[in-house]
Protein backbone atom coordinates (compact mmCIF):
# COMPACT_ATOMS: atom_id res chain seq x y z
CA UNK A 1 0.00 0.00 0.00
CA UNK A 2 1.45 3.36 -0.99
CA UNK A 3 0.93 6.54 0.91
CA UNK A 4 -0.63 9.46 -0.94
CA UNK A 5 1.88 12.10 -1.91
CA UNK A 6 1.08 15.70 -1.20
CA UNK A 7 2.68 18.70 -2.76
CA UNK A 8 4.42 20.97 -0.27
CA UNK A 9 2.75 24.32 0.06
CA UNK A 10 4.67 27.39 -0.97
CA UNK A 11 5.47 30.26 1.31
CA UNK A 12 2.56 32.69 1.42
CA UNK A 13 3.11 36.42 1.13
CA UNK A 14 2.44 38.59 4.13
CA UNK A 15 2.39 42.35 4.59
CA UNK A 16 1.67 44.99 7.23
CA UNK A 17 -0.75 47.76 6.35
CA UNK A 18 -3.28 50.28 7.60
CA UNK A 19 -7.03 49.59 7.68
CA UNK A 20 -8.71 52.45 5.83
CA UNK A 21 -12.28 51.15 5.64
CA UNK A 22 -14.34 48.88 7.87
CA UNK A 23 -17.77 49.54 6.37
CA UNK A 24 -18.18 46.09 4.80
CA UNK A 25 -19.18 42.99 6.76
CA UNK A 26 -16.16 40.70 7.38
CA UNK A 27 -14.07 42.68 4.88
CA UNK A 28 -11.47 45.38 5.48
CA UNK A 29 -9.73 47.66 3.00
CA UNK A 30 -6.01 47.63 3.84
CA UNK A 31 -3.41 49.94 2.31
CA UNK A 32 0.15 48.65 2.21
CA UNK A 33 2.70 51.46 1.63
CA UNK A 34 5.95 50.99 -0.28
CA UNK A 35 8.78 53.14 -1.62
CA UNK A 36 9.72 53.06 -5.30
CA UNK A 37 12.86 54.62 -6.72
CA UNK A 38 12.37 56.88 -9.75
CA UNK A 39 14.41 55.58 -12.68
CA UNK A 40 15.74 58.93 -13.86
CA UNK A 41 15.84 61.16 -10.79
CA UNK A 42 16.60 58.50 -8.14
CA UNK A 43 14.06 60.09 -5.83
CA UNK A 44 11.99 57.73 -3.69
CA UNK A 45 8.25 57.98 -4.25
CA UNK A 46 5.49 56.76 -1.95
CA UNK A 47 3.16 54.24 -3.53
CA UNK A 48 0.45 52.11 -1.98
CA UNK A 49 -1.21 48.80 -2.72
CA UNK A 50 -4.86 48.40 -1.78
CA UNK A 51 -5.95 44.94 -0.64
CA UNK A 52 -9.33 43.69 0.49
CA UNK A 53 -8.79 41.37 3.45
CA UNK A 54 -11.12 38.90 5.15
CA UNK A 55 -11.78 39.59 8.84
CA UNK A 56 -13.96 36.73 10.12
CA UNK A 57 -14.71 38.17 13.58
CA UNK A 58 -14.70 41.89 12.68
CA UNK A 59 -11.88 42.55 15.18
CA UNK A 60 -10.13 45.37 13.28
CA UNK A 61 -11.33 48.94 12.89
CA UNK A 62 -10.37 51.86 10.66
CA UNK A 63 -6.99 53.25 11.67
CA UNK A 64 -5.59 49.94 12.96
CA UNK A 65 -2.30 48.53 11.71
CA UNK A 66 -2.76 44.89 10.76
CA UNK A 67 -0.76 41.98 9.38
CA UNK A 68 -2.35 40.31 6.35
CA UNK A 69 -1.51 37.04 4.62
CA UNK A 70 -2.25 35.79 1.13
CA UNK A 71 -4.94 33.10 0.90
CA UNK A 72 -7.17 31.38 -1.63
CA UNK A 73 -9.69 33.67 -3.37
CA UNK A 74 -12.61 34.22 -1.01
CA UNK A 75 -14.59 36.49 -3.32
CA UNK A 76 -14.06 38.54 -6.48
CA UNK A 77 -11.78 41.05 -4.74
CA UNK A 78 -10.69 39.24 -1.54
CA UNK A 79 -7.60 37.06 -1.61
CA UNK A 80 -6.01 38.19 1.69
CA UNK A 81 -6.93 37.54 5.32
CA UNK A 82 -6.10 39.41 8.52
CA UNK A 83 -3.70 37.45 10.72
CA UNK A 84 -3.44 39.83 13.67
CA UNK A 85 -3.88 43.41 14.75
CA UNK A 86 -0.40 44.88 15.24
CA UNK A 87 -1.54 48.12 16.88
CA UNK A 88 -4.79 49.89 17.51
CA UNK A 89 -5.35 53.22 15.81
CA UNK A 90 -6.82 56.35 17.27
CA UNK A 91 -10.62 56.28 17.05
CA UNK A 92 -11.77 58.31 14.06
CA UNK A 93 -8.25 58.78 12.67
CA UNK A 94 -9.17 57.47 9.22
CA UNK A 95 -12.36 59.49 8.84
CA UNK A 96 -12.93 61.89 5.97
CA UNK A 97 -13.33 64.91 8.22
CA UNK A 98 -10.69 67.61 8.16
CA UNK A 99 -8.87 68.16 11.44
CA UNK A 100 -10.11 71.27 13.22
CA UNK A 101 -13.21 71.60 11.03
CA UNK A 102 -16.46 72.19 12.83
CA UNK A 103 -19.36 69.84 12.11
CA UNK A 104 -22.32 71.26 10.21
CA UNK A 105 -25.41 72.07 12.23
Amino acid sequence: MTQPTTKPRGVKKSAIGLVTSDKMAKTRRVEVPRLVRHSRYSKYLKRRTVCHAHDENNISRAGDTVEIMETRPISKTKSWRIVRVVSRGVAGAASDELPGAEPER
